[in-house]
């Protein structure tokens, strides 16, 4: 029986803006209830994902600028143990900002407006003393995704970063990959998960795939629609183990806001076990990780 534990502290979540204009305890918010007997022990053999919107440095924000937020979103990867994390909104300070901090990962991907350092990145951040990198790369979501360019009536350039990782406790390789669909464009977001969905199959072969992203739709949306009809499967409707809210995305307003919703993802081919997943709906000294809640997904790699 699948076991949904409800969260006992409050949340983070964000939908995403084009144009980029940044050391506490936590604290609780109202107990929850729920099934908590259920214990699960990580092995060599697990491995952690993450998709976290981070929100990007916007100086509009006032307390929730980035450079208030840096510390914090650095260690929650490193409190829980995250070996990939699929990131979104990151800007090359920012960039600069998280190799400071964690600096037993690897980030790949470039911006996406030159194909260099301007523009937000999607990176995929990833645990350097669990995987060797085999093979990565960066495609747009457009009719030309080899360059630079913008899909169909999406407001802003849009990414995909992908990798085929090696395992170095397992000896076995699986490919993910970490994408953000547009805010705006109902075609840019069909045809960018096409797009997805043809990339990683022909880069991935057979291996387990896993893709990480905001999606910028409900579950009942089209293009979360058309992930499961290819194959893929969502985490939190697969995991024996739920833990938190029925929502990423919360303005910075968490439980106070009534359009909150998930439009953050993890999903995988079904070749992995997935042992829990959770939305970390977090806050120290009552400010937000981001305007989106981190979600952790706990894979078995066998």
């Amino acid at each position: 029986m699948k076991k949904f534990i409800l969260p006992t502290l409050v949340g983070i979540i964000a939908l995403f803006a084009c144009q980029p204009a940044g050391g506490e305890t936590n604290t609780p918010d109202t107990p929850g209830s729920g099934n908590t007997t259920t214990t699960v022990v990580r092995g060599n053999t697990d491995v952690k994902v993450m998709s976290f919107n981070m929100r990007y440095d916007n100086s509009g924000d006032g307390d929730n600028q980035w450079q208030y937020r840096r510390d914090r979103v650095a260690n929650v990867i490193l409190f829980q143990g995250a070996d990939v994390v699929g990131a979104q909104e990151v800007l090359e300070n920012q960039l600069k900002d998280l190799k400071q901090r964690l600096p037993n990962y690897e980030l790949i991907g470039k911006g996406r407006d030159d194909g260099n350092t301007d523009g937000e990145y999607n990176p995929l951040i990833v645990n350097k003393d669990r995987f060797n990198i085999t093979n990565s790369g960066q495609f747009w979501l457009s009719a030309t995704p080899d360059k630079v360019s913008k899909g169909w009536d999406g407001a802003c350039n849009r990414i995909a970063v992908w990798a085929i990782l090696h395992d170095k406790y397992t000896n076995k390789q699986l490919f993910v990959l970490n994408t953000h669909l547009d805010h705006v464009g109902v075609e840019a977001r069909k045809q960018g998960v096409k797009l997805v969905l043809d990339r990683a199959k022909s880069l991935a072969g057979s291996l387990p795939v896993i893709i990480t992203g905001d999606f910028n739709a409900w579950s009942n949306d089209q293009p979360i629609v058309d992930m499961k009809a290819a194959g893929m499967k969502d985490s939190r409707e697969m995991s024996p183990v739920v833990y938190g809210p029925s929502w990423t995305w919360h303005d910075w307003k968490g439980y106070n806001y009534s359009g909150r919703g998930i439009i953050d993802y993890v999903f995988s081919n079904g070749k992995l076990p997935i042992k829990t997943y959770g939305i970390l709906a977090e806050t120290q000294d009552g400010k937000y990780l981001s305007d989106h809640c981190p979600v952790l997904v706990n894979f078995e790699l066998r």
